[in-house]
């Protein structure tokens, strides 16, 4: 076993590192919550990570996004992710998407290969699909629910789509899924009520989104879905709590 992990083994022992090392994982979109999630992935071990993104960092990523850095403007932020993964172990496989996943794209990706799925997008039609595509290949995925205009990262807890309450999103997510004859989905969501962007006469950031229409956001709150994202995942796979 690689030092760099005996303090994991610790904590799960030698044989769940191990476990960890031969997982794969898929983590969809890798900005604010899904890059703090392949951060702490990459860290706990798991020995293959595909990831995917079609975004190029920029400047307004740098105040919540790990891999957002002066440096990283303008890169694609798989091959950014793809760096530090390589960089805090060498002996991961990435596998980086730069596609934006949607259900015209879905089959580039054969779900039967993960060991668990991760949905950190932001469009509704591709979480949707998500969570189809994973309940066909019999899966295990966890959903982030909105993390925009809210400010504190206390209230966020885990539980299944149909126990939540007042987040938009998930609202929008239980009734979409209820058509669709999903019993359940494990999720990470807020009942904080999201707050309204202060109005501002700045110009769009290099990203071409609307103002008025982009939300908020800070550096301590996707942060803390991705790593509670990231920790359902590795105690999933090592079976150290119930599934939802």
């Amino acid at each position: 076993m690689s030092d760099q992990f005996e303090r994991t083994a610790l904590i799960f022992g030698e044989d769940n590192v191990e476990k960890l090392k031969s997982a794969r994982v898929a983590v969809f979109g890798v900005g604010g919550v899904g890059g703090y999630t392949v951060e702490a992935l990459a860290r706990s071990g798991i020995g293959t990570l595909d990831i995917i993104d079609n975004d190029k960092v920029c400047l307004s990523n740098i105040n919540r996004q790990i891999i957002a850095t002066h440096r990283t403007i303008g890169q694609y932020k798989v091959d950014v992710a793809a760096e530090r993964i390589r960089d805090i172990n060498p002996d991961a496989v990435v596998n980086a998407y730069k596609t934006f996943y949607m259900p015209d794209t879905k089959d580039m990706f054969d779900f039967s290969n993960y060991d668990y799925v991760v949905d950190a997008i932001d469009t509704v039609t591709g979480k949707i699909q998500l969570v189809m595509q994973a309940n066909e290949a019999g899966v295990p995925i966890i959903s982030s629910m909105g993390a925009g205009n809210k400010i504190n990262p206390a209230m966020f807890e885990v539980t299944d789509i149909y126990k939540t309450s007042v987040c938009p999103l998930a609202k929008v997510m239980r009734y979409e899924l209820k058509r669709r004859g999903v019993k359940k989905l494990k999720v990470v969501y807020s009942k904080e009520k999201p707050l309204q962007p202060i109005a501002s006469s700045t110009k769009a950031d290099t990203d071409n989104s609307s103002r008025r229409s982009t939300p908020g956001s800070n550096a301590f709150v996707p942060s803390t879905v991705g790593l509670i994202i990231a920790g359902e995942v590795i105690k999933d796979i090592l079976g150290f709590q119930n599934k939802l």
